[in-house]
């Protein structure tokens, strides 16, 4: 064990002794005593034993300790699809989660928000960073780094009767340290053709048309 500052004393009797130094999440290390007065170590982050950390009311718990319905969604699916709205990328990603949508003619897809639960207000509660907000019209798709929607209240009984359509909680993009900054372009485009050309009438085929209707229903042609 060591103090606040990281500093231990041992007595080693044996010069050959191996010092072994171990932290949880971090890799172990052994160093031979030898000739050594003055040992001194940095351990290295061990990723493969981090485990994932979800955002819940006002702190943080691990992931095996929650026991209530967490789906999460990150950055990396999120830029594997080409979308417009945060909530397409919940779609087909999160089970118990209705995406809802209307599309309009000759232009993309246009979502409608997420939705669950009652039959007066179905609109789940948003939180940004922290911060409720009424929908999720102002925020990028590429700015965000999580995704983490709440379906029972189990996980949302922090947030009282307003999460009672579920919680989506949102924690977007940051600097990180020692990290250069970088510049990212990203394009989709796409090409959209009739399924199925119709045979329409020219203006000669039309006139002769109206004039068989005309003399079908026993009325006098068109000049």
């Amino acid at each position: 064990m060591t103090d606040f500052d990281g500093n231990y004393t041992l007595s080693v009797p044996d010069r050959a002794a191996v010092l072994v130094f171990d932290y949880t999440g971090f890799l172990t290390q052994e160093i031979e005593v030898g000739n050594q007065d003055n040992i001194n170590v940095v351990l290295l982050e061990n990723a493969s034993q981090l485990e994932e950390v979800v955002v819940t009311g006002y702190g943080t718990q691990k992931r095996a300790n929650i026991s209530g319905s967490v789906s999460t969604v990150d950055a990396s699916e999120i830029a594997e699809r080409p979308i417009l709205r945060v909530e397409q990328a919940l779609q087909g990603r999160t089970a118990g989660v209705q995406c809802a949508g209307v599309r309009f003619a000759g232009q993309p897809f246009i979502g409608a928000g997420a939705r669950r639960g009652t039959i007066n207000n179905s609109d789940p509660l948003y939180i940004v960073d922290g911060v409720p907000v009424d929908g999720l019209d102002f925020l990028n798709p590429n700015d965000i780094e999580t995704v983490n929607v709440l379906k029972d209240a189990a996980s949302a009984a922090i947030y009282g009767s307003r999460g009672a359509n579920g919680v989506v909680l949102i924690t977007t993009k940051g600097g990180k340290r020692n990290q250069a900054g970088t510049i990212s372009y990203d394009a989709y485009y796409g090409v959209q053709q009739p399924a199925r050309l119709l045979d329409l009438l020219d203006a000669r085929e039309y006139a002769v048309l109206q004039n068989e209707a005309y003399v079908a229903a026993g009325k006098n042609a068109a000049a």
